[in-house]
C-alpha cells in the first residue's frame, strides 16, 4: 500500500505535465489576424506555391470576420482571378509599408473557362481576401494601414 500512493502521484503529475505541454504547443489559426481601421479578420495564410495557387477556391462559405492573406516573396504587381472560387470576395492589395494600394470590391465567382484578372496599378507584397462588401461596409480605402501578423 505504501508504494501505490507515490505511483499514483507520479501518474497524476505526468498527466498534468502532458496537458500543460499540449496546451502551450497548440497554435490555433484564429490567433493570426489582419486589422484595418480597427476591424480585425482571423486569417489563414497562403505562402507556399500550392497555397498561393489554390487560395479560397472551392470554399462554400467564409465567416464574416475571416479571410486569407497571401504573402509573396517580393513586391510586384500580382493578378488574381476567381476561377473555381464559389463566393464573392473583396480583394485588397497591401504594399511593403502595410498600406492598401488597391481594392477590387465585390468580385464575383467565375464559372467560365476564361476568367477576368484583377490587378493593382501599384506593387504589393500582400493580398487580403475577405467577404464581398466588407471593404465598403467598414470604409476601407487606398492609403489605409493594415496591421499584419
Amino acid at each position: 500500500m505504501k508504494n501505490s500512493i507515490p505511483k499514483i502521484s507520479i501518474i497524476i503529475i505526468l498527466i498534468l505535465l502532458s496537458i500543460l505541454i499540449y496546451s502551450f504547443s497548440k497554435s490555433p489559426i484564429s490567433t493570426q489576424q489582419v486589422c484595418i481601421n480597427s476591424k480585425c479578420f482571423n486569417i489563414e495564410i497562403a505562402q507556399t506555391t500550392e497555397e498561393l495557387q489554390k487560395g479560397l477556391m472551392y470554399r462554400q462559405s467564409l465567416n464574416e470576420n475571416a479571410g486569407m492573406l497571401f504573402i509573396f516573396d517580393k513586391e510586384d504587381i500580382y493578378s488574381f482571378w476567381m476561377k473555381n472560387t464559389l463566393i464573392p470576395l473583396d480583394i485588397i492589395w497591401i504594399n511593403k509599408d502595410n498600406q492598401i494600394v488597391y481594392i477590387a470590391s465585390n468580385v464575383q465567382p467565375c464559372k467560365a473557362d476564361s476568367c477576368a484578372a484583377y490587378s493593382p496599378e501599384k506593387e504589393a507584397l500582400y493580398v487580403l481576401e475577405i467577404n464581398a462588401g466588407l471593404s465598403e461596409k467598414y470604409g476601407f480605402k487606398e492609403g489605409d494601414e493594415a496591421v499584419l501578423p
